[in-house]
């Protein structure tokens, strides 16, 4: 597969749609249909994940990550603007101004105010924003406000998936495009001499909730979660440093601060890259996690890695991910459904 190939309406369709921690259904109503094509049953746990389960063999588990960061309401104060608190992992300086829909009993239109360069003091124009001090405006008055808002109501960015150069640029591509080459890998894959589990998991932005119950549940013998990874070629980044390139393919997870990847299942996709000419790199830091760590974990354990989508600006209202690496990521995960048959034949357990 190309990045020419890749059905970026779908992609769009998954990146837009609102879905923060918690209240995650918009999103997986677009998934789980498209599961239920693919596979031989569908099934949902309590917190809201799903998964589609088809063939039969060792047991693969796959899973991508429903949720993004966002926002949710603490109290309208008394002049109409939106208090909140956050949903995952914020910079607070990258709210400031932005777009953003409040999920009220309809969708309300706002935006995170900050008082012009105008008025400020010195001192304020060298301070960084805290989260605590932001407010989002969605002009109308404050009884109008209350009838609509109210504690406990959630809030997120308000951006299209647009192509930008050679790339894409959007929000939510973490873990939007992870979800994407899921369902794409699980479309495309071959033949597979395993029983398989696509899991769309939750709440992993809050602390990796969601694929702690979905593994509990499945107990997989072999566990791949597909996320994004920060790539370091971006404004203001360590070119220099390690880390992952846009363009340069699919990045294999080594570890991070959550996890280190499984050595057998790591030297398994890095293989499978190579004799496919799949274009791949690596991620390794000590920093950020996936739900890798609960694959791994949960139950009696998993052998468990991470296939990762490079990504710069993550946890932004402006990811970008390259075409390219989508294509590698979508390649690679369906050449791991289909050997991986391979590597569970040289380990042991009951999944």
């Amino acid at each position: 597969m190309t990045g020419d190939d890749l059905d970026l309406a779908l992609l769009g369709e998954l990146c837009e749609v609102a879905g923060p921690s918690g209240r995650e259904e918009r999103v997986r109503a677009i998934v789980e249909p498209r599961l239920a094509q693919m596979c031989d049953r569908v099934e949902a746990d309590p917190l809201g994940g799903v998964a589609g389960v088809r063939g039969d063999g060792p047991r693969l588990m796959l899973a991508a990550h429903l949720d993004e960061i966002g926002l949710m309401v603490t109290h309208v104060d008394d002049a109409g603007f939106i208090r909140f608190l956050t949903l995952g992992g914020w910079d607070a300086k990258t709210l400031i101004t932005q777009r953003v829909t409040v999920h009220g009993r309809e969708d309300i239109p706002g935006v995170v105010g900050t008082p012009p360069v105008h008025v400020l003091t010195a001192e304020q124009r060298t301070k960084l924003p805290e989260i605590g001090t932001l407010s989002i405006d969605v002009g109308l008055p404050v009884e109008r406000v209350r009838e609509l808002v109210r504690p406990g109501d959630v809030i997120t960015r308000s951006r299209e998936l647009l192509p930008m150069g050679d790339v894409l640029t959007g929000k939510s591509l973490d873990d939007r495009v992870g979800v994407f080459v899921m369902l794409e890998a699980v479309r495309t894959a071959g033949a597979s001499a395993c029983e398989l589990w696509a899991a769309a998991t939750v709440q992993e932005e809050v602390g990796l909730r969601g694929s702690r119950v979905a593994a509990e549940r499945v107990e997989p013998r072999i566990a791949i979660a597909i996320d994004t990874c920060p790539a370091n070629d971006g404004a203001g980044g360590d070119r220099e440093g390690p880390g992952t390139t846009l363009g340069d393919g699919a990045a294999i997870r080594i570890m991070d601060a959550s996890a280190i990847g499984s050595p057998e299942l790591v030297e398994h996709l890095t293989r499978i890259a190579e004799e496919r000419d799949i274009p791949h790199q690596f991620h390794v830091a000590n920093r950020g996690g996936t739900d890798t760590r609960e694959l791994q974990l949960s139950g009696r354990g998993s052998i468990a890695g991470c296939v990762s989508i490079p990504s710069r600006y993550v946890h932004s209202s402006v990811e970008v991910c390259h075409p390219a690496d989508i294509a590698a990521a979508i390649d690679l995960v369906a050449a791991a459904i289909e050997t991986v048959h391979v590597l569970a034949d040289d380990t042991t357990g009951d999944g």
